[in-house]
């Protein structure tokens, strides 16, 4: 089963769209500026706030919920899933690493390498800032593939399969190889005055947790990236 983001899905508060839901998941296609779920540091509306709002229509003592099944960052948008029951969340996290990801994301300057395959273990200071390194007893494995799909004068767009799921993990190694994401003042230039990441979670493949039929979710290319280097050909591959 595949499903694509298109005008007749249900829009939530702050523009979250639902893109699939049944008695197990809800799929959502989140807006970039969203968090997925409340922080230490950022207590704000959330998708997760919202979702719950929905299932429970209003009534704060319904037992209805959802849960967190994984997260993507505040200023990422994209394909989120969420789980109606604990077991559904514990199906998917049970077997997440069969579960496949695809971003798409706009870099500053031209790959000489328009694919590969980017490994380093991932580490996390005290104010927060994700590094690599190639100590594995500091950090987490994390294995970044991507191919180059569209070149203008200033960036690239890339198609990025994620294989692994560490905190901030395409933004740091993409800025490693000298091609930070546009938008990211982080991990990238201070000087980069660009309005958002660009970054998106484009697709979401896995199995459903209680029917076991494989589902596929995509989610459409952000107006956004259109503003910085047209139109996007996902079947494209230089």
């Amino acid at each position: 089963m595949r499903k694509h983001a298109r005008p007749g899905d249900k829009v939530l508060d702050a523009g979250l769209e639902i893109l699939h839901e049944d008695r197990d998941i809800i799929v959502v296609n989140k807006p970039a500026g969203l968090l997925t779920i409340a922080t230490e540091r950022d207590r704000e509306r959330t998708a997760y706030f919202i979702l719950m709002d929905y299932v429970r229509k209003g009534a704060a003592k319904s037992p209805n919920r959802v849960y967190v099944v994984h997260r993507i960052d505040k200023g990422t948008s994209g394909v989120l899933i969420f789980a109606k029951t604990e077991a559904a969340k514990m199906q998917l996290q049970d077997h997440w690493s069969e579960i496949r990801k695809k971003y798409l994301t706009v870099v500053h300057g031209k790959l000489e390498k328009k694919s590969d395959l980017i490994t380093s273990y991932l580490a996390e200071n005290s104010v927060y800032h994700v590094y690599s390194t190639p100590d594995s007893s500091r950090g987490k494995l994390a294995k970044t593939a991507y191919r180059v799909i569209k070149e203008t004068k200033i960036y690239s767009v890339l198609e990025v399969d994620l294989l692994t799921g560490r905190k901030h993990q395409i933004r740091v190694h993409l800025a490693g190889i000298g091609h930070p994401v546009v938008g990211d003042r982080k991990y990238g230039p201070k000087e980069d005055k660009n309005k958002e990441l660009a970054l998106h979670a484009r697709s979401i493949s896995f199995r459903h947790p209680y029917s076991g039929k494989e589902m596929t979710f995509e989610a459409p290319v952000p107006e956004y990236f259109k503003e910085l280097v047209g139109e996007i050909s996902l079947g494209e591959k230089l």
